[in-house]
């Protein structure tokens, strides 16, 4: 004899085909199919859940597990800093009371730009350990130097060499462990949003193209609703069979997305039951808009016209207009204030690698904001005449019209210095899509779609494209970083273009995507 609840759990399975037996129409009886045992245990499992959503913060969608990341880590460090004001010595200690706990926020705050600076909060970053721990320590080294130039301005806040080192040696092993250990964490289905994809053909493939793990850490794909009209693109293990309404499945797979992807959206969808979703708390977005969402770009290939004019952002402000023109100017001149002798060294150099024959400044038309030239400033770093044909060609990897200096001056992003007059001269932006020539310009422009709209914004000595993407040298390059730029024109703001300017010092100091 087997357990008694089990055998009365099989006698109301063995009561509900006898019913639905009943209710089929005569002449059509098939033999009832053989009961299957429910198991108590099987009945009342659910998987482990953790719902989460997103928040618009810096002209980004940070979903809530990254934002408890950046919680807990800032908690590490304010620790940190605790600790080692306990384990200075009181003689050691340059505060009391209200100014210790300035100087935490500071040092948190401080703490936290550094990592920022180094990439470790950058969309995709796909670093392993070695990189990440490599960042971790040089994000501590930059926080230094950051704090040091700090309390040159502003002696009164000043730490004790000792309470700082002590501070960064608690927090970078403290920040290690943090990391890794959330990271595991956050990377268990618990912590995926659930999607469900209306549509099954080209543009619902997109799901299913995508290769990189860290381009499907935030969300796990339910399955694919064939629409109609749509010719299945996608694997048939993947598609759903809706036998119950949209509603009700929504539900019983804890559904927390669910995306449109018809090809032909004109053939209609569920509206009063993807409504009914929506009321519930799932989630109902454009297939667009959930890429933009989860990588920080514009999908080109199923962008619509009518999403960019009614859908969020491509907006101009006057008084956002006026705010970047003074940060453009605050930035360029901070960084002159900077730079110089490092711009003074390289003009030296260049004349003397060239024997005093030929120039130190390599002007070049670019297109500015609404398709105008402008003539765009950089140190030479190749030889005289490298075009003598006067045809435009891309540069390449090695490229052998390079000189040895020049070579250096690219990859430490020194060449591109001399673009801070055309800042200050108002040609260019801070933050912006990089300028291309009109020659490339024409021909880009003629091939992918929705190009001439980067130019609807000034170009920039550093973009989101350069700090998402390597060096372009292609028309593909330049398809993959117009996705980028879009995404910029699409959401720019103050806060945007900060951030923009904090991460490009992970391109400068690691010489991501040089050529």
């Amino acid at each position: 004899m087997g357990n008694p609840a089990e055998n009365r759990l099989l006698s109301v399975v063995e009561t509900a085909d006898v019913v639905q037996e009943k209710q089929r129409a005569p002449g059509k009886r098939t033999p009832p199919p053989p009961p299957r045992l429910v198991r108590p245990s099987e009945a009342k499992r659910r998987p482990v859940r953790v719902r989460h959503s997103h928040f618009h913060i810096l002209g980004r969608d940070v979903s809530t597990p990254f934002l408890l990341l950046a919680t807990l880590e800032v908690l590490v460090l304010a620790l940190a800093f605790l600790g080692a004001t306990q384990l200075s010595l009181p003689t050691e200690l340059a505060f009391a009371g209200q100014a210790s706990t300035l100087q935490m926020l500071l040092f948190v705050g401080i703490s936290m730009v550094g990592m920022v600076s180094m990439g470790l909060y950058r969309r995709g970053f796909r670093g392993g350990a070695t990189a990440t721990v490599l960042r971790i320590l040089a994000s501590g080294v930059l926080a230094i130097v950051m704090m040091s130039m700090l309390f040159y301005v502003f002696p009164h806040l000043m730490l004790a060499p000792t309470t700082l080192a002590v501070a960064l040696g608690l927090a970078v092993p403290g920040i290690l462990v943090t990391r890794f250990g959330m990271l595991k964490v956050l990377s268990h289905e618990a912590f995926k949003r659930r999607v469900l994809v209306l549509g099954a053909g080209d543009t619902a493939s997109l799901f299913q193209r995508l290769r990189r793990k860290s381009d499907q850490m935030a969300f796990t794909v339910v399955g694919f609703v064939p629409g109609q009209g749509d010719s299945s693109k996608v694997g048939t293990e993947s598609l759903v069979d809706m036998d119950e309404s949209l509603t009700e499945f929504t539900r019983r797979h804890h559904v927390d997305d669910v995306v449109i992807a018809y090809d032909d959206p004109r053939g209609g969808f569920p509206t009063d039951e993807l409504m009914h979703c929506k009321m519930h708390g799932v989630n109902v977005l454009d297939v667009a808009d959930f890429f933009e969402r989860e990588a920080g770009l514009l999908k080109l290939d199923i962008l619509r016209p009518s999403s960019m004019i009614f859908g969020r952002g491509f907006r101009q402000c006057i008084y956002r207009d006026y705010a970047k023109r003074v940060l453009d100017l605050v930035s360029s001149l901070g960084l002159l204030a900077i730079t110089w002798p490092f711009m003074l060294v390289c003009a030296i150099a260049i004349f003397i690698e060239s024997k005093g024959q030929g120039s130190v400044i390599f002007k070049q038309v670019r297109t500015g904001q609404h398709g105008q030239p402008f003539t765009l400033f950089k140190f030479r770093s190749m030889i005289m005449d490298a075009e003598k044909d006067g045809k435009a060609v891309w540069a390449q990897q090695k490229d052998p019209r390079v000189t040895r200096f020049g070579h250096f001056m690219r990859k430490t992003r020194l060449d591109e210095l001399p673009q801070l007059f055309n800042v200050i001269r108002g040609d260019m932006s801070f933050v912006g899509p990089r300028p291309e020539r009109p020659e490339f310009v024409e021909t880009l422009g003629a091939k992918l779609p929705y190009y001439h709209h980067r130019h609807w914004v000034k170009p920039g000595l550093t973009g989101w494209a350069q700090i998402h993407y390597p060096y372009g040298a292609s028309e593909k390059d330049a398809f993959e970083k117009l996705k980028y730029d879009l995404y910029y024109v699409k959401n720019q703001s103050m806060p945007l273009d900060i951030l923009t300017i904090v991460q490009t010092v992970e391109v400068v100091l690691w010489g991501r995507g040089s050529r």
